[in-house]
């Protein structure tokens, strides 16, 4: 999923005011970048607006077959839904068949559910208490009601499971939220043999938010059927026991699930056409008024969908030696059909990178939905084979078209492939993710990130290793699972240098895609890669919450006689504020302009210098190359000589106190 900033302004000034700053020590440049982030576009316009025309444009080619090829993933479960929108009730009825096989050692007498539209059936589920009613910038309305209702549950010989299906709440014990359900089985499943249930179930939408809902004619819909939870076998993410991964829905947290088989075929009014994961497996059917939609896929571990009267359709194959042949498929709202060569030069550019860099994109289709305008609740979302771009909120959208585009399909690999588990180690997804973004970004649109400036947000690091629902905000959350978890990528490339670190990130997703990895498997693709050692590192920086900071403390000069001659002495502390980072560079500039480097092994909490030299020292800096990407308070790293010790500690202590407190007022 992609973040998005808010309070530009505030943003914008605050950068002027660091940029002011900087230039007063020489730094003015280390604060100058290409760097866009992917803003939500401004909402500040509420003049009404006239609805573009309706565009007629043709239907997809749907005639695709499943293919012969060997499974990709362990098909731990198979799902047949039948599902009709009722467009005036915003309602969805679904009849589901799932088919559950045993992946593990032991016996298995039970299942859990998970029913996401129940985050959204009152202000007192768990979801609604800890988001308050707030995913990013969008807000539930009043309209923001949902459910799921399960209205059968019956074994294939038709023998009703219902009253055996009960409301859990493992997490917080919130007997007000139902969005996990446990369903105890009247014989017990054994190892490597399979279940099958039929269900019959309701969902009321929302008006779009979080993830799910309608906005007038549109719908999406996300997390929107009974899904099972994923059941782990020993070994996996480290795993001593085998069981269930079930997990309530929760204000931060994402989604995690078994690899499986899906065929959903879609009920919609004649006029909509229909985007899901996956690809249509014959032609639409006409339905007294309606059409059904036939879609399958398979080794992916989740189905969405949407569908509107109202999408611009395009379409475009595209191959590379690491794609051997996709259909890019666009769902554009019509504000933004003129951008359609946008989109689609974003979505190559994406894949072709990621599949160069990482692996094979297998699948044959990629669909990208553009929600309308007041829509963005749905925006800035992936699901296997189909992404969501922010709404279409403006007619001149800046970079942040392309990077929610290119962020998106990025989680085509490292959630929608590697798959990891969101509940509990986000950073795998959405870390991998946004580091993945700007290697593109930089390398197709020129637009770098300002790595500095990116460290300046980090005004309360957290472990990157914990439950989402841990981290004390929103904010909080997408502070360290985004920003800070790319930073550590950026700072393990930045001391291993960026061809051992594209050997990392590609052995990483070759040995472990399709199979839900953890924090501890990557560390040791690190190490084998680099036949080094990570401990420090990540107890440090992963699962520890540090960042690492120095600062010049203080510096003296005082004249000297040395043979007769007056020389000058001057005497530098050099502080450690956090993690250690390796060897750190510091520069010390005389009158004469004579510069000296020296490189300290930071073994040490704090080092003085004592330097005697012809001319007096003007100044000291640390890291003047911003190398040190962990290190988030770069203010405290210069310090010129001529102000007076008191005054230079408080100038040093006090802006970065400032600077926190501001950063810290910012939302994502």
């Amino acid at each position: 999923m992609t973040p998005r900033h808010t309070k530009r302004l505030l943003l914008l000034a605050i950068a002027a005011v660091l940029l002011g700053v900087s230039a007063q020590y020489g730094f003015g440049d280390a604060w100058a970048s290409q760097y866009t982030y992917a803003f939500a576009p401004d909402k500040t316009d509420t003049s009404p607006k006239t609805p573009p025309p309706r565009i007629n444009m043709p239907e997809p080619d749907p005639v695709v077959q499943p293919g012969p090829d060997a499974p990709l993933s362990k098909r731990v479960v198979e799902y047949q839904i039948d599902v009709r929108l009722q467009e005036d009730t915003h309602t969805l009825q679904g009849l589901q068949t799932i088919t559950w096989t045993n992946p593990g050692k032991q016996q298995v007498s039970e299942m859990y559910f998970h029913l996401y539209p129940n985050a959204f059936q009152s202000k007192d589920s768990t979801f609604m208490r800890e988001s308050g009613g707030q995913l990013r910038n969008d807000k539930a309305t009043e309209a923001s009601l949902g459910y799921m209702r399960i209205n059968s549950l019956v074994t294939s010989e038709n023998d009703s499971l219902l009253p055996r299906l009960h409301y859990v709440q493992p997490d917080d014990g919130n007997a007000n939220d139902q969005t996990l359900a446990k369903l105890r089985l009247p014989e017990p499943v054994a190892p490597g043999r399979s279940v099958t249930l039929k269900m019959a179930f309701e969902v009321k939408l929302p008006e779009v938010f979080a993830r799910m809902g309608y906005m007038g004619d549109f719908v999406m819909a996300g997390q929107w059927f009974p899904k099972l939870a994923a059941y782990e076998t020993v070994g996996t993410r480290g795993r001593t026991t085998e069981g269930w991964d079930a997990h309530q829905y929760h204000g931060n947290s994402e989604f995690y699930s078994d690899f499986g088989i899906y065929s959903v075929k879609i009920n919609v009014p004649a006029s909509y056409k229909v985007a899901a994961t996956g690809f249509q497996t014959k032609p639409a059917a006409a339905d007294n008024n309606r059409k059904i939609f036939s879609f399958y896929a398979d080794d992916v571990h989740d189905f969405g969908w949407s569908a509107s009267p109202d999408f611009v359709y395009a379409e475009e194959p595209f191959s590379t030696d690491n794609v051997p042949g996709v259909r890019i498929k666009l769902y554009l709202d019509p504000l933004h059909a003129k951008f359609k060569d946008r989109y689609m030069h974003a979505a190559k550019s994406a894949l072709a990178k990621y599949s160069q860099w990482y692996g094979a994109y297998p699948y044959s289709t990629l669909s990208i939905v553009v929600p309308p305008k007041g829509g963005n609740g749905a925006g800035g979302m992936e699901y296997p084979t189909l992404i969501t771009s922010f709404a279409a909120e403006t007619d001149n959208p800046g970079y942040d078209l392309e990077r929610t585009v290119v962020h998106e399909i990025g989680h085509q690999y490292w959630y929608g492939m590697v798959a990891s588990n969101e509940f509990e180690e986000a950073w795998l997804d959405e870390g991998f993710t946004s580091y993945s973004e700007d290697k593109v970004m930089e390398s197709e649109y020129g637009v770098a990130p300002n790595l500095p400036v990116e460290a300046s947000y980090m005004t309360d690091p957290a472990p990157l290793k914990q439950l989402s629902w841990s981290y004390h905000s929103h904010n909080h959350y997408a502070e360290n699972v985004y920003m800070r978890a790319k930073l550590v990528l950026f700072g393990i490339e930045k001391q291993v240098g960026p061809k051992i670190m594209s050997k990392i990130m590609r052995t990483y997703f070759q040995k472990y895609k399709f199979k839900h990895p953890s924090t501890a498997d990557f560390q040791h693709v690190v190490e084998q890669v680099t036949k080094t050692k990570w401990n420090d590192y990540f107890s440090q920086f992963v699962y520890g919450n540090q960042m690492s900071d120095y600062s010049v403390e203080s510096i003296a000069v005082k004249p000297v006689k040395e043979n007769g001659t007056v020389k000058y002495e001057s005497t530098v502390l050099i502080r450690k504020n956090g993690g250690s980072y390796g060897p750190v560079p510091i520069v010390f500039q005389f009158a004469d302009g004579t510069t000296l480097p020296k490189v300290w092994d930071a073994a040490q909490m704090h080092i003085q210098y004592t330097l005697v030299h012809s001319s007096p020292l003007l100044w000291a800096a640390i890291d003047p190359q911003n190398e040190n990407v962990l290190d988030n308070k770069h203010i405290n790293n210069f310090m010129k000589a001529e102000l007076p010790e008191k005054v230079q500690t408080r100038w040093s202590i006090g802006v970065a106190k400032l600077l926190e407190g501001i950063f810290t007022s910012l939302a994502w």
